[in-house]
């Protein structure tokens, strides 16, 4: 009997096959072709989810959007007056204004001194009369001088150190010229505008300071949002890792969720610092036209909108890959 079941099981059983499951390699092709395709469900599934819920997202996209207009609006502004005082930006130039007493001659015989001196480029004399008539033509005051008794401008030496670049110098400089008898007051032109540009440092040290906190809120927006998306998948996410989906599986669609958010806030910020802009524009084209001047706010541009939009990008993503390693580890089957 033992004898006839084996040559039964013989002739039912070939030699060399082996019964259960047998393993084979992937492709590399193949694992990558899978990995595009999990990509691309991916991102269509994530973008769906987001529109499904289109007053929430809209929301979300407002806020981010919000919180990246105030720091860009602010450095859009920033460079516009830098573009202005870019314009004033001249070499240093010391105003000597003489004493109500000096005649004509003595002025001109005081420019010729101090043109002669090295440590002075240029000295030019403006006598008061040449003064009282180009303020009479700009100022647009000609009736009211006119009925003056007597010219109340002094005369008036203009100074340009040979060396302008060093402010240093030119205020040493000036401080020796204001100690001749002649002069009543000599006043460096540049001392403003120093002022206006460490005024402006200052600004846009405090520009970044608030972008830095704001783009921290910006990222706690964007995981808190991400975490209620886990929180709502919770049991779809627990059934993907019990049939052996990786993390990185589960990660995906997280990702792609915050990426999606923050291309949406860029894009928000886009319009908005842009409507802003446009609705000053007409205003501060009257302001700059009343001073004969041809200044015109510049904008985001192209490239200023796009750079928004990726930065809101990789803030989503960002927050999104903080949001599921903290919380998508905590998710186990059980």
């Amino acid at each position: 009997m033992i004898g006839r079941g084996r040559a039964a099981a013989g002739r039912t059983a070939p030699v060399g096959r082996r019964d259960g499951a047998s393993q084979s390699r992937t492709r590399w092709r193949d694992q990558f072709n899978g990995w595009l395709i999990h990509h691309r469900l991916s991102a269509a599934d994530s973008m769906n989810r987001v529109l499904d819920n289109p007053f929430s997202s809209a929301m979300t996209w407002l806020v981010i959007g919000i919180a990246l207009a105030l720091p860009t609006g602010l450095d859009v502004a920033l460079d516009n007056v830098g573009q202005l005082s870019a314009s004033w930006d001249s070499p240093a130039q010391i105003s000597l204004f003489l004493q109500d007493g000096v005649s004509d001659d003595r002025a001109r015989q005081l420019q010729e001194e101090l043109a002669g001196r090295g440590d002075i480029a240029q000295a030019q004399f403006v006598s008061r009369a040449e003064a009282l008539e180009e303020f009479r033509t700009l100022s647009g005051f000609a009736e009211v001088l006119a009925s003056l008794d007597s010219n109340p401008l002094p005369h008036l030496i203009l100074v340009s150190p040979a060396d302008s670049a060093a402010q240093s110098s030119a205020a040493a400089l000036r401080a020796e010229l204001e100690a001749y008898p002649d002069v009543a007051q000599a006043v460096l032109d540049m001392e403003w505008l120093q002022r206006l540009n460490s005024l402006m440092e200052l600004s846009r040290r405090l520009v970044l300071a608030v972008g830095g906190l704001l783009v921290v809120g910006v990222l706690l927006i964007l995981g808190n949002t991400i975490r209620l998306a886990i929180e709502s998948r919770r049991e779809e996410i627990v059934i993907v890792k019990l049939v052996g989906g990786s993390n990185a599986f589960v990660r995906r669609p997280f990702l792609y969720t915050g990426l999606w958010y923050g291309v949406g806030g860029g894009l928000f910020a886009a319009i908005l610092v842009s409507a802003s802009l446009w609705f000053l524009r007409q205003p501060v084209s009257e302001l700059a036209m009343s001073y004969q001047s041809e200044f015109q706010l510049r904008g985001l541009g192209i490239m200023g909108g796009l750079n928004l939009i990726i930065l809101g990008g990789l803030l989503g993503l960002a927050g999104a890959w903080l949001a599921v390693a903290r919380h998508l580890v905590e998710i186990q089957p059980r």
